[in-house]
């Protein structure tokens, strides 16, 4: 789920104008407030923004909490304004990507060359200074195409004047990029309800804390600070959650109001149905599950469906015996993600609970091929094998596992035939990938005319990329294909055009096009996100050392890159066997 995670999230935006349409105040779960006074009008985007870490200039240690909840604050402030923005979490998985330490301080060079792999427009970053009593911010717009460094821009005040004084910076920020922005500040002021500080604070170090303990301390007091406020409340659901115990989860995920109302009821309704899944309430879990894919599907773009909410509905429909609901459900989430092994694994466990022997070969196959090192796949592999009779496929098939993983390397299935002893191996998607969510909302077609008239053109390249990364995620490859082509056609050396038309000839099975299209990419301009990429190609062509040889070229290029560690590490234990898999 990670891989296809950390994909998704490099392309998502927060699109908070699709977030109006689906719920009417849903953009509103961005604000630091319990409630907005006004609903925001709908505003055409000036562009796609970026945001960094205010860096500390200065101040006391202790204060270095201000300079995430700049972020933050940026994030809410031009989200609500209608703006698109990269989500935190986008930013961190772009910058591991770059082999870069979340907590890097980055140069305007660096910045740029994040965000142009983002195919952002604008970026902003900036400094603060404070004695603990006053707050001085300063800001800075980089614009990504044509490169220009917008004047800075300063606010001072103090320090408990933080929310208001920010909430002036951005739109003094907004009018700099769009010079006919709609929207005075009197009115922007309007869309912004002022938090009090101390449970922001408490908020932001709770996020930041690196002990569960710290982190739940800190959001109890944000939630006591400001008990209507439903963001601390979400995260202490998460904390508890990520603990696995669900009794103390659902209270805080209750507290979280509905997703008319604000854009977090999403993930706490999907959360509060993974807990129904780890109680082990089926019945609660198909409502929560069927009634969330429901009312996201009818304001989906074209009715995309979220493979994470096929995923644990299929397994609410498995647990009650409805095989012929759980199948469809889970086939559809396994065809929607080509990466992610959990799906084909659930339903080879769902072909096992239906006797299926051939199908389950064929699933957990298809699992242990797009997950290698996870031995658990070719654990049920090898038993399907043995099961269906296929006592030479099976030897094999546990003499490369006896080479990837060692001797004591597979786990031990306990199997009786019963479901139950199927279900607990069964793998619930434990979160709601709302960034994917987000890029794949319906957008409204009309919007506020003069708005229209004042948005940043965007340039035509760029948009057909957007769209067909939009496509792509919601599994229309056809559609995804032409709008890649017709940036192609635009600009023929386009080189993250080149890589998106890669990995549509590589979901289609042709590899040897995909291999032409990234190394065409490649020479255009390099990078560890694509060099992985070929790798993972060659891999499927059985071609080890020239996948090796791509993953060494990333991790030079991205000392720090995760995912490109773990694939050379992989790559590592299995090269005394030649690297056959």
């Amino acid at each position: 789920m990670e891989k296809r995670r950390q994909w998704l999230r490099r392309l998502s935006l927060i699109l908070c104008n699709g977030l109006f349409f689906l719920f009417p105040s849903a953009a509103h779960g961005w604000q630091t407030a319990a409630s907005v006074p006004s609903r925001a009008p709908l505003l055409t985007p000036s562009g796609v923004f970026l945001v960094f870490p205010f860096e500390n200039a200065g101040a006391s240690p202790r204060l270095d909490w201000i300079g995430e909840g700049l972020e933050e604050l940026t994030i809410q402030r031009l989200s609500t304004a209608g703006q698109q923005v990269f989500s935190h979490e986008v930013r961190l998985d772009e910058m591991d990507r770059a082999g870069l330490p979340p907590n890097a301080k980055l140069s305007r060079a660096t910045m740029l060359h994040i965000a142009q792999d983002l195919d952002a427009d604008y970026v902003v970053f900036g400094n603060f200074t404070s004695d603990g009593t006053s707050l001085t911010v300063n800001a800075r717009v980089l614009r990504v195409n044509p490169v220009a460094l917008l004047p800075t821009l300063r606010e001072t005040g103090p320090l408990d004047s933080m929310m208001n004084l920010y909430t002036r910076l951005t739109w003094r920020l907004l009018t700099g990029v769009d010079h006919n922005f709609p929207l005075n500040l009197a009115d922007f002021t309007k869309l912004h309800r002022v938090l009090y500080l101390g449970a922001f604070e408490h908020y932001i170090r709770g996020l930041l804390a690196s002990e569960d303990e710290t982190r739940i301390r800190d959001l109890k007091e944000s939630v006591r600070l400001e008990p209507n406020w439903p963001d601390p409340a979400f995260s202490l659901g998460e904390v508890y959650l990520a603990r696995n115990d669900c009794a103390a989860a659902l209270p805080w995920f209750a507290r979280v109001p509905p997703a008319n109302t604000n854009e977090r009821g999403i993930e706490a309704i999907f959360a509060t149905g993974v807990c129904n899944l780890r109680l082990n309430q089926p019945d609660k879990a198909e409502k929560v599950f069927s009634k969330l894919q429901e009312d996201l599907k009818l304001s989906m773009v074209s009715g995309a469906d979220l493979p994470e909410i096929l995923n644990n509905l299929a397994l609410a429909f498995a647990r009650q015996g409805k095989l012929g609901l759980a199948i469809p459900a889970l086939s559809r989430a396994r065809d929607l993600d080509p990466d992610e092994d959990d799906f084909p694994f659930n339903l080879g466990l769902l072909s096992l609970q239906n006797n299926d022997l051939a199908a389950a070969t064929a699933q957990f196959r298809d699992a242990s091929e797009r997950e290698p090192d996870n031995p658990e796949d070719r654990a049920f592999l090898i038993n399907a094998l043995e099961k269906a009779g296929k006592k030479d496929e099976a030897t094999e098939a546990r003499g490369t596992a006896f080479e990837s993983f060692g001797p004591s390397g597979l786990p031990a299935l306990k199997l009786d035939g019963k479901p139950e002893s199927l279900a607990k191996y069964q793998r619930v998607s434990r979160e709601l990938d709302i960034t994917s969510l987000r890029m794949q909302l319906a957008t409204p077609a009309a919007v506020n005319n003069s708005s229209a008239e004042s948005a940043a053109p965007i340039d035509p390249v760029v948009a057909h990329i957007r769209r067909g990364r939009q496509e792509l995620g919601a599994g229309r490859v056809d559609t995804a294909e032409k709008e890649f082509r017709a940036a192609l056609a635009a600009d023929p050396k386009n080189a993250s055009a080149l890589r998106e038309l890669a990995d549509v000839c590589r979901r289609r099975g042709k590899l040897d096009e995909a291999v032409q299209e990234l190394q065409t990419s490649l020479a255009l301009r390099d990078s560890a996100t694509g060099r992985v990429m070929l790798a993972r190609i060659y891999l499927e062509q059985k071609k080890p050392e020239l996948a090796r040889a791509e993953v060494e070229k990333a991790v030079k290029l991205a000392p720090n890159y995760t995912e490109a560690r773990q694939l050379l590490d992989h790559l590592e234990k299995s090269k005394p066997t030649g690297g056959k898999k």
